[in-house]
């Protein structure tokens, strides 16, 4: 939620549900009705907004200490403004008390205001916000259509805050593709050099340390608290809309959910807050009535239906992350189950799988065939339990007292390597199975984990991998209406058969006299090579450049083939790239 300082297209509401899917990477669709909070270009209608798009009306209405910016009156509501909220009832003004003067004279004076207790609870966090740090930050990020260049540099601003072992966590987007970050402390006219530790994408959370000492003196590290309950109170701390004064903004936790996390695009646990959360609010903590951080400001809702709604990343899964680091070194991710499933609540559909009346669970409708258990679990087992925990009909597991959550809240505790019991139900026999747990494989990535894109160049032919990134730069951010259908398709439901697996497509046609015929041929998915199955990039390059026959062909999708002689070919990939300005006909990753 990082405030940039760039302006781009904007894109329409889109949202929708996948409730079949146990991945806890999210579909396109939902990716993007939940916006990226640092991402510069900011959408008008998304459902969900990113708190670090400039929201000034939203927060001037917010924050108590500013002036509203229009007052409002009673009658019928404006309609709101693109990722606006506004109240749907007429605004009341508490009545003012009639004191008299001595003199006689009548002056109005407001009723004195009952103190709250999210205003006591502000009041108790003053010590802990000493440790709330200010995030600078300069992006370059890389140009996915021309990926031999990088896009024109911006900055953005965020929060963050010290823990112990001299460590600051703020949000994984707010540094996302970074050149430079740098800290200032409250209070401080300094700002520090940081270095990035790790960055943990699906979380949406990054570990950052500095260097000099200087920035650690007299400042004590957050505590982490327990995780909150319904209605608990909570002060989020940050410096929303690039101020250089601290901000704070109290409510309490309204619910507690399997969420969707627009960065990571990934589900996992969240809390939903009615505190404000705004533009620069990303990776400031959220604290509890005893000082404790319970979570950590990552993205809010806006809408002219709703106000005040507000998310923030839970302890558990802040500690996954940590612990994760501490115990690997790095980063490696949360792991899942490797599943798509179906419910199971209509009981036609439990007779027909040989289901008891007290047995309850899912269907397992298809299995990643990267996953370490494929060779185990088979389609249309049912699955009963999960590391003991039975899983219901609707996929649901306890979760505290009179609270039910998604079962892949247990998959997402484990750790990338751990091993898990399930018990699946197959042909009305009880199965269990150790399965090793292991991160997800996508055909097309949701990100490249702040790799540059790969690309290799042939007679003018652009061939790259496609991504998430690539496609939105393609086709903006309503590339899931826009894009191709068949990658669109391979998109949200094609399953990598090998972990090196890529989705190749001719990116674009540098034209040339050798392409004459060609130059029409856009983000079309390469198949075939001289007659052999393309795998990913570098295979097709190590072809390429090995290839000793008269003819380069590529077989594309929709039967269409290109077809060059292959000495005039690699003779003239050299002068266009000089001609393009393009200092090599592959990426670096592919040379080695």
């Amino acid at each position: 939620m990082g405030e940039t300082r760039k302006r781009g297209r904007t894109a329409k509401t889109q949202a929708s549900t996948n409730e079949t899917m146990d991945f806890q990477y999210t579909a396109a669709a939902q990716n993007d009705a939940v916006a990226p909070q640092n991402d510069a270009v900011a959408p008008q209608n998304d459902v969900f907004v990113a708190a670090n798009e400039a929201v000034s009306n939203a927060t001037a209405n917010n924050d108590a200490n500013n002036p509203p910016l229009a007052r409002r009156v009673r009658g019928r509501p404006r309609k709101s403004g693109a990722g606006h909220t506004e109240d749907t009832d007429p605004h009341v003004a508490a009545s003012p008390e009639r004191r008299p003067y001595q003199n006689g004279a009548v002056v109005l004076e407001p009723p004195p205001q009952p103190v709250t207790k999210w205003e006591s609870v502000a009041a108790r966090v003053v010590p802990a916000m000493d440790a709330v740090v200010k995030v600078f930050c300069v992006h370059t990020e890389p140009n996915y259509s021309l990926p031999w260049q990088r896009k024109r540099q911006y900055s953005s601003s965020s929060s963050g805050f010290i823990i112990g072992g001299k460590r600051v966590l703020t949000n994984a987007h707010s540094v996302e593709h970074y050149t430079q970050v740098k800290l200032k402390k409250r209070g401080s006219d300094t700002k520090y050099l940081a270095t990035v530790l790790a960055i943990g994408t699906e979380c949406d959370i990054a570990m950052l340390t500095v260097s000099d000492d200087e920035f650690w003196e007299g400042v004590s590290p957050v505590e982490f608290g327990d995780f909150p309950a319904l209605q608990d109170a909570v002060t989020v701390v940050g410096y929303p809309i690039g101020g250089d004064t601290i901000s704070v903004t109290s409510g309490v936790v309204s619910r507690i959910e399997i969420l969707s996390y627009v960065h990571g695009s990934t589900e996992l646990l969240g809390l939903q807050i009615d505190a404000a959360i705004n533009s620069g609010n990303s990776g400031g903590p959220a604290f509890n009535d005893k000082e404790k951080c319970v979570g950590i400001a990552f993205q809010s809702l806006k809408h002219e239906d709703v106000e005040n709604i507000g998310y923030v990343i839970p302890t558990p899964v802040i500690m996954h992350f940590i612990q994760d680091y501490e115990k690997n070194g790095m980063y490696t991710g949360f792991p899942i189950l490797g599943v798509e499933w179906q419910k199971m609540e209509n009981p036609d559909l439990r007779l027909a799988m040989g289901m008891k009346s007290d047995q309850k669970g899912v269907r397992i409708r298809r299995i990643e065939p990267t996953a370490p258990e494929s060779h185990l679990l088979k389609p249309s087992d049912i699955i009963l339990s999960f590391d003991g925990v039975k899983v219901a009909n609707d996929g649901t597991v306890p979760f505290r007292h009179g609270e039910r959550i998604g079962f892949s809240y247990l998959v997402s505790q484990k750790y990338t390597g751990d091993t898990a019991s399930v018990k699946v139900l197959r042909d009305s026999k009880i199965l269990a199975f150790d399965i090793k747990l292991a991160t997800h494989k996508r055909l097309i990535p949701a990100h490249t984990s702040g790799k540059t894109p790969s690309y290799y160049i042939i007679a003018g032919f652009v061939f790259t991998a496609v991504t998430v990134p690539y496609l939105r730069s393609e086709y903006g951010k309503d590339y899931e209406f826009d894009a191709p259908v068949k990658l669109l398709d391979k998109h949200l439901h094609a399953m990598a058969e090998s972990i090196d697996e890529q989705l190749l497509v001719v990116s674009q046609v540098l034209v040339a006299d050798i392409n004459i015929g060609y130059e029409e041929i856009v983000n079309t998915q390469v198949l075939a090579f001289n007659g052999k199955p393309v795998k990913n990039l570098k295979s097709l390059a190590n072809m390429v450049d090995n290839c000793n026959d008269e003819y380069l062909r590529f077989d594309l999708e929709y039967q269409q083939i290109v077809v060059l002689q292959t000495k005039a070919a690699k003779a003239a990939t050299l002068d266009i790239l000089t001609t393009h300005c393009i200092s090599s006909a592959m990426s670096d990753d592919l040379k080695t």
